[in-house]
């Protein structure tokens, strides 16, 4: 069975048919759909990237076309993330602010989330609840819906004091650029907003926008136990690895519930 048959995929990169370039069958397809779409296929300008976080762009190598990806991974051992990890409440993330107890918002009651809105980027999109696959890595939206994103539903629910984890493709062979392909455009004080089933929204600022090599994903800071109600979005970015057929690291937005 391919991968975009699988109700629950590998996180982030594209799968199957490569959708920046352009085979013959594509080029035949696009003759007879129309003159407009066979302008588009003889672009001498590359499909666009996904945009890497500001202080690391510069280091990101060339992308090409990948036809396989590797999970987010999951907490150890498909642990709780309200156990998993060593942080502790005198242990805060790296990137996330120290609390004030003035400032610090009162978290909410565990409820399911249902969609994710994100203005600076153009996010507005349904979240559905996901598990960890056989692996021990995360589910994802399946390929047919990449346009939508996942709640990791073992952790903690948006709102909720912990670390909430929402993962979701960067782009897709058959819709190009998917839910959030631009996560690594977001900058510090930009906000993230998640609608809940209980008709609440928990509204999270920005700290910090990081790309992180697969094989040395930063498991404690999206995972670790946290006393704030606190958001980690996750999806796949950096170079591409041709051999590997993967994109070589995981984009990781950071962000803390505004008061």
């Amino acid at each position: 069975m391919s991968s975009s048959d699988r109700t629950a995929t590998r996180a982030g990169g594209r799968h199957g048919k490569p959708w920046r370039a352009a085979g013959a069958a594509v080029v035949v397809l696009l003759a007879v759909v129309g003159a407009v779409m066979i302008g588009a296929s003889f672009r001498t300008v590359p499909p666009p990237r996904p945009p890497q976080p500001l202080a690391q762009a510069a280091t990101a190598g060339p992308t090409t076309t990948p036809t396989t990806s590797p999970a987010i991974p999951g907490p150890a051992n498909g642990a709780n993330p309200a156990t998993a990890g060593p942080l502790t409440a005198d242990q805060p993330s790296a990137d996330d602010p120290a609390p004030n107890p003035d400032l610090a918002p009162a978290a909410l009651s565990r409820s399911t989330p249902t969609s994710v809105t994100i203005p600076t980027i153009g996010v507005h999109a349904e979240i559905m609840s996901l598990g960890l696959n056989p692996d021990g890595s995360i589910e994802v939206p399946p390929l047919a819906q990449a346009m939508k994103a996942g709640w990791y539903s073992l952790g903690a629910s948006p709102g909720e004091a912990g670390n909430a984890v929402i993962v979701g493709h960067v782009d897709s062979s058959k819709l190009g650029p998917a839910v959030f392909f631009n996560l690594g455009a977001l900058k510090p004080g930009d906000t993230i907003s998640v609608a809940r089933e209980d008709g609440s929204t928990a509204t999270f600022t920005v700290n910090e926008v990081k790309s992180y090599p697969k094989t040395d994903f930063p498991t404690e800071l999206v995972y670790g136990p946290s006393d704030t109600p606190s958001l980690r979005v996750v999806t796949c970015g950096g170079a591409f690895d041709q051999s590997a057929g993967s994109y070589v690291d995981n984009v990781i937005a950071f962000a803390t519930m505004t008061p």
